[in-house]
């Protein structure tokens, strides 16, 4: 086990294990979160809602992953974005206030927060290189590099909001693969 993998087995004895079914909230877009969760099982997904109802999937996070929506959870404003459970999960919740005390005692907590911050910025900077340059065939064939086993966890048009593309074209993109 790695220190990373260690360290989150650690912080789960100072949060709460909470059960989620599929379509569950965890983070309201709006809301003001407190919050974030180490995801034991199961999938979330982050996603914006516009105006007019149009979904657009930010990102994907299966078992192992850590959940928040941290800018908000620290400067204390409305997050942009809402945190869902895809499928049947469990998490371990932790407070933002826990989180800063165990933060303040020891700082090999500061070491999960910059290598999770890390992790996060190398994705959304990947990701935003994807749409910018590759075309939507390029996306998918990435995200299933990327999720190896989300594609049979997840539906397609979530898959398809992520891409950045209409159901029907990734429907015609996967016909087009399976040839």
């Amino acid at each position: 086990m790695n220190k990373l993998s260690s360290l989150l087995q650690e912080l789960e004895k100072y949060g709460t294990k909470k059960y989620f079914q599929p379509h569950q909230i965890f983070i309201r877009e709006g809301s003001i979160p407190n919050k974030l969760a180490i995801v034991k099982s199961g999938l979330f997904r982050y996603y914006y809602l516009t105006q007019d109802g149009k979904e657009y999937t930010k990102v994907f996070m299966p078992e192992k992953n850590i959940i928040s929506s941290y800018t908000s959870m620290v400067h204390n404003i409305p997050s942009h974005f809402t945190v869902e459970a895809l499928e049947n999960s469990v998490i371990v919740e932790i407070t933002y206030h826990n989180w800063l005390k165990i933060r303040n005692e020891d700082p090999k907590w500061n070491f999960l927060l910059i290598a999770n911050l890390e992790k996060a910025m190398a994705k959304k900077e990947q990701r935003e290189r994807d749409l910018l340059f590759l075309d939507a065939e390029t996306r998918y064939i990435k995200f299933l590099k990327e999720y190896p086993h989300l594609d049979n966890r997840i539906n397609l048009t979530l898959i398809a909001s992520f891409l950045g593309i209409q159901p029907e074209s990734l429907s015609r993109i996967r016909k087009k693969l399976a040839t």
